[in-house]
């Protein structure tokens, strides 16, 4: 069955495609949005809602500043879920400290706010930090938190009352043919659908589309392993709280001046470091507490795949760490799970355009909560320039 012609037509129903239809829709685009399964369950359910653009290097922080502009509009037009109540970093000994100073510095010469809080000034703002683990924080005040389970749905949901957009799940993509005027894909039951322009943001289906480039793109997988705590009944955590396994992880402070010297000063057979192990807090609007998390690696590529076993003791190393940075009422575990993210090997995201028409885009990586948004509205822009109506 043929479908009505459409100016955008976008596969991959998680963050990446709901922001590039996003922002398609704001510019009066004309959209249709794929999904292959019944929703969305992968990267965009699995992860911590953590809309932080201060873990991110200087060229996508800027993707993570407007993201947090993007969910603001959001916010004001639906209930999505989205809290603002900041986001710290907790130092545990003087060289993480040290970062964290530089990084400020850095934040003040690009204009992003950050305070640097005293020991006693992170207890008072949260006061069930373990005093001896905190030497210090920085701040964001202006940075977010989401749900994961909900809000990737609830965002989807906004997006169907614009009368321009259609939502397909359980449509899977079986061919894409732009060798002429537009593009036609077909589906597994024989669709047709048409569009002057196709962005591809599934791994899944670039995998199988387009064999030849993807075994070209040097994507991997990571899996990553986290934990719920069960609600709390006295505990109140406000935001995200990122700690000392953070700041010598993310791509920040990796422009610190300092950080490669801290990071050689590792013991590089530390159980943290084996399994990729940063912490990170934040509590849902139940009382429940999500942990984590760690990091396994595959060559996408070869045809490796991360197993799908939860380990037991990188549980438990996130339970007994935990416990000497937080003091919580309990630590009993609700559940716990995997999830999986590609992520490009030698460059920070995947971009090829196909026939000037498929525009494919995918291996965002952990970036994808809170770069998305941003990076959807440059993308965009860079296809259509002032084609648009001069809205991108």
């Amino acid at each position: 069955m043929k479908k009505e012609k459409k100016d955008l037509l976008i596969i991959g129903g998680g963050v990446l495609g709901a922001f590039h239809a996003y922002h398609a829709l704001q510019a009066g685009l004309k959209v249709v949005l794929l999904e292959k399964d019944t929703a969305p369950k992968s990267a965009s359910v699995r992860n911590f809602g953590q809309i932080v653009p201060s873990g991110m290097n200087q060229k996508w922080q800027v993707y993570g500043r407007k993201s947090l502009e993007v969910y603001a509009t959001l916010q004001a037009q639906a209930d999505l879920g989205i809290v603002t109540a900041g986001s710290v970093y907790l130092a545990s000994n003087q060289a993480e400290l040290q970062l964290l100073e530089e990084l400020a510095l850095i934040n003040q010469a690009n204009g992003y706010y950050s305070q640097l809080l005293t020991p006693k000034a992170c207890l008072d703002r949260y006061p069930c930090i373990q005093p001896w683990y905190c030497k210090g924080g920085l701040f964001f005040p202006q940075e977010l938190s989401v749900n994961p389970r909900t809000f990737i749905h609830r965002l989807l949901t906004l997006l169907l009352e614009n009368p321009n957009f259609s939502y397909l799940p359980k449509t899977l993509v079986k061919s894409i043919d732009s060798g002429g005027t537009g593009c036609k894909v077909f589906d597994s039951d024989g669709n047709l659908y048409e569009a002057d322009r196709v962005i591809l943001c599934s791994g899944t289906e670039f995998e199988y589309l387009y064999p030849g480039l993807f075994c070209q793109a040097s994507l991997e997988l990571v899996k990553l392993q986290m934990v719920r705590i069960r609600p709390q009944l006295n505990t109140r955590i406000q935001g995200n709280i990122l700690t000392g396994l953070t700041i010598r992880r993310y791509e920040s402070f990796a422009e610190c001046p300092s950080f490669e010297k801290i990071k050689s000063a590792e013991d590089k057979e530390s159980f943290w470091k084996k399994w990729g192990i940063h912490l990170l807090f934040k509590q849902e609007a139940d009382g429940s507490i999500l942990l984590g998390d760690s990091h396994e690696y595959a060559d996408w590529a070869k045809g490796e795949t991360p197993d799908e076993f939860l380990h037991e003791e990188v549980t438990r190393f996130f339970i007994d760490a935990g416990a000497t940075i937080l003091q919580l009422d309990h630590w009993q575990i609700e559940n716990q799970w995997i999830g999986t993210y590609s992520q490009c090997k030698k460059q920070d995201i995947f971009q090829h355009t196909v026939d000037g028409k498929v525009h494919i885009v995918t291996g965002i990586g952990g970036k994808g909560m809170t770069g998305s948004a941003g990076f959807a509205f440059d993308h965009l822009s860079k296809i259509y320039g002032n084609d648009s109506d001069g809205r991108l």
